[in-house]
């Protein structure tokens, strides 16, 4: 008896969103391409020139890219939506255009997709070259995130990954068109109970200059970071901080009775109130939450 013929690997489309970046365009096109070569699965390459100003478009259609154009410079985010609009297969991987990410990496990203939503390339592993005036903060918003989504979330914002379109494509009404894209995506498909794994990568030094404003933009993704989790799961912030307050104010009445022999202080009453105040708002917002989705 014969054995059943093998499943064809899924179709993949990889995405470089590029805006001014014609120091390292070319060159991440020509790494990437025998990666898919060696694939052996049908693969596409999609350049989005985020309406660059340079040379970014036409030396990645000279390098073998299928080039998408913005007409005007119009986002991180958007030009990644717009590749996955554009992009001819359900499983799609993102790359930045900067030279920072290794693209030959990306068998290690499409091994555990068997099962999973999402494998995100986790800058880990080697020499990692992240600025050092950045890594605090991308630290505190990782552990924010983490805490707040209630899973372990090695990197937050990496700009390499694979991923299934059907279920981004369920997001998409809520991901911006900056920056943050990658944040809101990783947060929703958590939250949301879909599959995501971590592969550690290296990270490498970018080419050119950054169009990252690191105050701005981190003060943006703490606020990201809190509508995401109230958006799916507001719980998970309202009830600490309403038993934060309940606890206050138990501790205040205990202080007062014991020191000032005042059964019932009004900080107390106030604090107390507030914390019951906070978690009612807290199960009506999770309320709300789970009808709309």
């Amino acid at each position: 008896m014969s054995a059943a013929p093998s499943k064809a690997p899924e179709p993949l489309s990889v995405i470089i969103p590029a805006y001014n970046e014609a120091g390292g365009i070319g060159e991440v096109v020509r790494r990437v391409q025998p990666v898919l070569a060696s694939l052996g699965r049908e693969t596409e390459l999609l350049v989005v020139d985020d309406g660059s100003a340079d040379d970014t478009a036409a030396l990645a259609e000279e390098a073998g890219a299928r080039v998408v154009r913005h007409a005007q410079n119009r986002g991180y985010g958007a030009s990644l939506k717009t590749g996955i609009r554009e992009a001819n297969s359900d499983l799609v991987a993102i790359l930045d255009a900067d030279c920072t990410y290794p693209p030959e990496a990306l068998p290690d990203l499409l091994d555990p997709m068997e099962g999973n939503d999402m494998v995100v390339g986790a800058r880990k592993k080697g020499k990692v070259h992240i600025p050092l005036i950045r890594r605090p903060a991308k630290a505190v918003l990782r552990l924010l995130a983490s805490y707040l989504s209630g899973h372990h979330i090695p990197d937050l914002n990496s700009g390499f990954r694979v991923m299934r379109r059907p279920v981004v494509s369920r997001f998409m009404g809520m991901l911006p068109n900056g920056f943050s894209f990658t944040t809101t995506i990783t947060l929703a498909m958590l939250v949301s109970g879909f599959g995501v794994r971590y592969v550690d990568i290296e990270y490498h030094a970018r080419t050119g200059s950054s169009h990252i404003r690191p105050i701005r933009d981190t003060l943006g993704f703490f606020s990201l970071i809190l509508r995401t989790v109230m958006y799916f799961n507001p719980l998970r912030f309202f009830l600490p901080l309403a038993t934060a307050f309940v606890l206050a104010g138990g501790a205040v009445f205990l202080l007062s009775w014991h020191y000032l022999d005042r059964p019932l202080d009004t900080t107390s009453l106030l604090l107390m109130v507030t914390g019951v105040q906070l978690g009612g708002l807290g199960m009506l917002a999770d309320l709300i939450a789970k009808r709309s989705t």
